[in-house]
């Protein structure tokens, strides 16, 4: 491809929505384009390497012997409500009515399409096991889109479903998957890690995220060094405290005034904050929006809160459950804003985190404006519905498999891969037939690779100060050859022939023939992140040319031919290097 042909649109300014490097790099290089706050197309340099994503995920996906279809976007709602999930995705879920007022959704996943194609066309044991995916665009309406294609409302996704006899058969399509997804992110160029996660809307017994590690990711994950536990901080399971030894001291109730914060109380009492008891109130909503209960979550003063954990055990949708308003609740229940705690609360399900029976003495509201008890004790003084590791995982943690230290990473979730077991196919009539012509629920297992958030993730690991460096597996082009004065022949003559030349070794080469300055040439193959340039100069007569490696920093002169071949060598080197087998 020659640059003056190619559409390109390149910008030198930051775009002010822009915050992070992938979303800047990407805006930036003219490789997407912002419809609305969380829609983006993809011009022919992005879309150059979505379509190298999609190939290395179809390449994988195929060799595990997943079959490849493609479905529609549009799936109606009776679908959705045979499984139950309707109600349950709730207000990210695109909703639509056709003419004659019939629901349909814009689908975010597809687990009962996939799981209505088998319940109507596999009946046999024969007919199993079975791999089904497709790459196709996805809508979810987020809440606040943001960071380019990291969090946005339309995306490209390979959503993949298997369907197995037994769980022995998930085990092993599960294990395949979980491989195909190492092999492409490894591919991709990703560093990346893979982890226990939750399940979330989509159910099922256990999940592994693919996480990319970032500074700037949405996803944080708690990983042991001197063991193999790693999992998201929302999967991650706490170890609990022991008991304490102290003797248990005398319940009283003392004034605070004005201390509405565990920052507040702790100071005015002189007493550290994990010696206090935080409470959260909660609001469980009904499937018509009304409050049907109200929760009450105690953890220890210094903890936070993991809401997963929290929805979890509820075992209620994330969207029905929001923080309660505190008039409200406090006339229904004795709560105080600011000064609840677990002694004298009411008509609430009271659910107390793990570590807390184990502490002794601690302190925590007393339903009672600008008051708190202090020598409070489980057992002795309040009990719980509901005993639960409620907390967040902290950096130093001890770990709940060796109690080593735990640490923290910071990355972007490319990838998820779930067990679902019977969920779908139970409530939605999937069965086949065994030998004995007995019925049986399918045992279905979901596979999600984002596309074009890996499109992200890549450029997020790989950038500098000049732009993108993109690895020769996904990289819009592999060389690019740049001329530097468009209008002297021998210049001229000398790039076309290294343009053609690469081009019959069979590398993707773009020839930089504009009539632009050296300089705009030289910042548009760095902001652009081809892996390879060839830069034909004053030395051409003499047929020398500059080869340089976007990932290094300085160049090397070289001949045509070994320039040439050289890209070519590392070319073949790199993706062959790649690709399996």
């Amino acid at each position: 491809m020659r640059l003056s042909k190619l559409h390109l649109n390149t910008l030198r300014e930051v775009p002010a929505e822009a915050e992070i490097p992938s979303h800047i790099w990407l805006l930036r290089s003219g490789m997407i384009r912002k419809l609305v706050s969380g829609v983006y197309g993809f011009m022919p340099m992005g879309f150059r390497s979505v379509r190298k994503i999609e190939e290395i995920v179809r390449q994988e996906m195929d060799a595990k012997g997943a079959q490849e279809i493609h479905m529609s976007a549009i799936q109606p709602a009776e679908l959705w409500m045979e499984s139950g999930r309707w109600y349950v995705m709730g207000p990210e879920m695109w909703r639509l009515k056709d003419r004659h007022e019939r629901e349909f959704c814009l689908g975010p996943t597809h687990e009962e399409v996939f799981t209505d194609i088998v319940r109507t066309e596999v009946s046999s044991y024969r007919q199993l096991p079975l791999n089904l995916y497709q790459i196709q665009t996805k809508y979810r309406d987020e809440a606040r889109p943001r960071f380019g294609l990291m969090r946005s409302r339309e995306f490209v996704m390979k959503d993949a479903y298997s369907f197995d006899r037994d769980p022995a058969g998930l085990d092993e399509s599960y294990a395949d998957m979980y491989e195909a997804y190492e092999r492409v992110f490894e591919r991709c160029g990703l560093t990346f890690r893979a982890v226990e996660a939750d399940s979330g809307a989509m159910g099922g017994n256990a999940s592994h995220e693919f996480t990319a590690l970032a500074d700037v990711g949405e996803s944080e994950i708690a990983y042991c060094d001197a063991c193999d536990m790693a999992a998201t901080t929302e999967r991650a399971a706490m170890q609990g405290t022991a008991p304490g030894n102290e003797a248990e001291l005398p319940l009283e109730t003392v004034s605070t005034p004005g201390t509405k914060s565990i920052e507040e109380v702790a100071a005015y009492l002189r007493i550290p904050k994990e010696k206090t008891i935080k409470a959260l109130l909660l609001t469980v909503y009904d499937e018509e929006g009304r409050p049907a209960e109200y929760v009450a979550a105690f953890v220890r003063g210094d903890r936070e809160l993991n809401m997963t954990k929290l929805i979890n055990f509820l075992g209620v949708p994330e969207h029905r459950v929001g923080f309660a308003d505190e008039q409200a609740m406090g006339a229904e229940t004795g709560s105080v804003g600011g000064f609840t705690g677990p002694i004298g609360i009411r008509n609430c399900k009271i659910i107390v985190d793990s570590e807390l029976p184990g502490m002794k003495n601690m302190c925590a509201g007393a339903c009672k404006p600008d008051h708190h008890m202090i020598h409070v004790n489980y057992g002795r003084d309040y009990t719980a519905e509901l005993i639960a590791d409620l907390k967040k995982v902290r950096e130093g943690d001890p770990c709940p498999v060796c109690g080593a230290p735990v640490k923290l990473a910071r990355g972007i979730e490319v990838g998820q891969v779930f067990k679902l077991g019977t969920k779908y196919s139970e409530s939605m009539g999937a069965y086949y037939k065994d030998e004995n012509m007995q019925d049986h629920p399918v045992v279905m297992g979901s596979y999600g690779i984002g596309v074009t958030r890996t499109l992200a993730a890549v450029a997020e690991q790989h950038h500098d100060e000049k732009g993108l460096i993109w690895p020769v597996s996904v990289a819009p082009y592999h060389v690019i050859v740049t001329l530097v004065k468009h209008d002297d022949p021998v210049q001229k003559a000398l790039a076309e022939k290294i343009y053609a030349a690469l081009l019959d070794g069979g590398a993707e080469a773009l020839l930089d023939d504009r009539a632009e300055r050296p300089g705009v040439k030289f910042n548009d193959a760095d902001l652009l992140g081809i892996p390879i340039r060839i830069t034909v100069g004053k030395n051409a007569a003499a047929d020398r040319v500059e080869y340089k490696l976007r990932r290094e920093g300085g160049f090397t002169e070289k001949n045509t031919a070994d320039a040439v071949a050289d890209a070519i060598r590392l070319i073949r080197a790199e993706i062959r290097g790649m690709v399996k087998g």
